[in-house]
């Protein structure tokens, strides 16, 4: 069985496919990194959408999803961008942690893994 690599370089891949299913890298907020946590959760669902597109993927496929917080007194705020984006009844499982991120501007990292589209 073949691995295909996604957005790759000599540290990371932002996503793998192997055996049916797609895992990503953990997401970060870019353009709105410094923002809100909303506006960061948002740009990284925007993120794993597209990740998940080039995989065969979509978030109706979704498993289970890791979500690191800088701040647990962001996880409503978090929750409430979460839930518009999420698909009723395909909620994946779900873990959520609070943790130091790699850079004082971000508040949240998400990671997903998903099934291929059949």
């Amino acid at each position: 069985m073949s691995i295909t690599r996604i957005k790759t370089n000599k540290r990371m891949s932002q996503a793998v496919v192997y055996q049916g299913l797609v895992t990503t890298a953990g997401q970060v907020a870019q353009d709105t990194a410094g923002g809100d946590i909303a506006a960061q959760t948002s740009e990284i669902l925007g993120k794993i959408d597209l990740l998940l597109a080039q995989a065969g993927s979509d978030k109706s496929q979704l498993l289970t999803a890791q979500i690191w917080l800088s701040d647990m007194n962001d996880f409503t705020a978090m929750n409430e961008v979460w839930d518009e984006w999420i698909i009723a009844g395909s909620a994946p499982t779900r873990a959520c942690v609070e943790s130091r991120l790699a850079l004082p501007s971000l508040v949240v990292e998400i990671a997903v893994t998903a099934a291929l589209v059949e």
